[in-house]
Order: C-alpha cells, then sequence, then structure tokens
C-alpha cells in the first residue's frame, strides 16, 4: 500500500512520516502542494491520500485510478469533493480533537495579543523606541479579567479554553447547536452573543447556514470596542466587512489564522491595518499535533489494508 502526503512538510515531520511507514510496511511519498507534475507521478499508483489544506477535486482525482483513502489531517472535509469520492467509492476520514490543543492554544495566544497589542511594541522595542509609545495605546490595551468571552461554537477548543478563561477572572458564554450540560459558561442566542461579547471566538464548522455568519450586519450588532477571534474557518467571516469595521473603530481588533482565500494576497487591505494580528493558517501546526495525526492517519491505512471500519469515516 501506498501513501502520499501532498504538503510542505517540515523536515520532522517527514522523519516521522518515513519512520512510521516503514515500520508499518508501506509506500510513501511527501509532495509540495504547488508540485503538481510531482503530485501527478505519486499519486497515480497511490491507494491513500494524506490530506492538509490544498482542495481534492474530481480532477486530482481523475488521476489517481487506485486512490481507495482521503484522509484529511484535521477536521474540516470542506475542502474535499465529497460528492465525488462517494460516486467513486473512495473513503473519507477526518481527525477530530487531534488538533484542539494546539488551537486552543493558539487561540488564547490571539487574545492576549491583541489585547495588549503584542504586534505594535514588539517593532517598537526593536526600534529602540519601546519606552516612548504612542500614549493613546496605552488607553486601548487591556486584561481579559472583568471581560466577556463569547464563543461561535462549543466543541473542543472551547471545551479546553473555557476554563481557563474563567480562572482569569472572565465570564464566558456560548452559542452552539446543542446543549452543553457540562460546559463552562453559559449558554445565549447569537443576539446576546454578538451584543454581549467583549472578544468573540469563531468556533464553528463551516456550513451552508454558518458561512459568512459574521457579515456587516452581524458585526453591526456586536459590542462597540470588541474583538473578533478567528481560528476555524475563514469563510465564516466577511472578510470585506470586517476591515470596514476595524478601520472605521467599531471594532477594537481582530486576531485571524484564516481567512476567505488562502494563501491571502499581501495587498489586501485587512493587511494594512494596525490592530489586528495574523497567523498563516498556522493554529492547529505543532509537532505534537502532526503527531497525533500520524497515529490516527496509519491506523487508518492499516484499517484499510486488512479491511476492517475505518476510523471517523465521513464518506
Amino acid at each position: 500500500m501506498k501513501a502520499v502526503l501532498q504538503y510542505r512538510a517540515s523536515p520532522g515531520f517527514i522523519t516521522d512520516l518515513g519512520a512510521r511507514a516503514a515500520a508499518d510496511g508501506f509506500a510513501w511519498a511527501a509532495v509540495d502542494e504547488t508540485d503538481e507534475a510531482a503530485f501527478a507521478r505519486e499519486i497515480a499508483d497511490a491507494e491513500v491520500l494524506l490530506h492538509v489544506l490544498k482542495p481534492v477535486t474530481a480532477a486530482m482525482m481523475d488521476q489517481a485510478p487506485r486512490l481507495r483513502l482521503i484522509q484529511k489531517l484535521g477536521v474540516g472535509v470542506n475542502t474535499i469533493d465529497l460528492e465525488t469520492a462517494k460516486a467513486r467509492g473512495i473513503a473519507v476520514a477526518n481527525m477530530p480533537g487531534t488538533n484542539s490543543q494546539a488551537v486552543a492554544e493558539m487561540t488564547l495566544a490571539l487574545m492576549f495579543a491583541t489585547l495588549r497589542r503584542i504586534t505594535y511594541f514588539d517593532p517598537l522595542v526593536r526600534a529602540g523606541e519601546g519606552w516612548r509609545p504612542d500614549l493613546r495605546v496605552i488607553d486601548s490595551v487591556g486584561e481579559i479579567a472583568g471581560r466577556t468571552v463569547g464563543f461561535l461554537g462549543y466543541g473542543g477548543v472551547p471545551t479546553r479554553l473555557a476554563p481557563v478563561l474563567k480562572a482569569l477572572g472572565a465570564d464566558v458564554i456560548y452559542t452552539a447547536r446543542s446543549a452543553k450540560p457540562d460546559a463552562v459558561g453559559r449558554a445565549v442566542d447569537l443576539e446576546t452573543l454578538l451584543a454581549k461579547a467583549d472578544i468573540l471566538s469563531l468556533h464553528a464548522p463551516l456550513t451552508d447556514q454558518t458561512r459568512r455568519i459574521v457579515d456587516g450586519s452581524a458585526l453591526a450588532r456586536m459590542k462597540p470596542g470588541a474583538i473578533l477571534i478567528n481560528t476555524a474557518r475563514g469563510e465564516l467571516v466577511d472578510e470585506a466587512a470586517l476591515t470596514a469595521a476595524l478601520a472605521a473603530g467599531r471594532l477594537a481588533a481582530a486576531g485571524l489564522d484564516v481567512f476567505e482565500t488562502e494563501p491571502v494576497d499581501p495587498s489586501a487591505p485587512l493587511f494594512a491595518l494596525p490592530n489586528v494580528v495574523l497567523a498563516p493558517h498556522a493554529a492547529w501546526l505543532t509537532p505534537e499535533t502532526l503527531g497525533r495525526s500520524l497515529d490516527v492517519a496509519f491506523d487508518n491505512c492499516r484499517r484499510l489494508r486488512a479491511g476492517d471500519p475505518l476510523l471517523n469515516q465521513v464518506v
């Protein structure tokens, strides 16, 4: 059996992947997402595609006549043509929970970075001007304690974060599709969440119902001076409307790890705003997450080879 990883992987990840494949007797290859020739060559005789970010299209599946499994390294499968995979008898599986710890920590980091204006102070200190900041910036910083943090969605990431935020002195509220009897915080409707949250953190999956759920109208209903954090899916937010709200001072700041289109054009107006902290869809990306992901991926490869049921099969 052969597995192909389509991802610009770090040396450590490549080493771990190779060691695991060798231990299980699997052939393997890793190709950069931008190297279409290498992908076409390697996927031609592969049975498993280890998918990260680049969309898996029908045309890509055309290049893989032996493909039996598309294994998502992560949770969201919106980047996979599920209908085509189903029609061709190609299983699709994901791995919920493997990246929750990493995303929770990045979400908290973005909250701190936006509240304390880290991206303003860091270059100022490096330039020797850190002890003479714009005093208006001092008036704009703040603490988590005493603020209301609202979660749109309540899965693995808010489950980890809510007790931490509560311990730091925040009030926690959330809205979710189903009841969360063990949740830390109190459930509210969407309108209350928008109106009350000093920090609104997005953790909903991308569906037809949630696409651009934070649009211009929702942004206008948010608490003036609020902060938006998004480590979920870029398409949850109307990016143009967000840029306008930030530029106008309607929102105080935003911490973003995901965007409507990735990679983002560096000339995007959002990038010119000083009250935005940006990361390149890397909240999930730690060696620990990758190790957990390979645990699940190779377990499913062994199951596929043995004809056993797959873990977390979506299609």
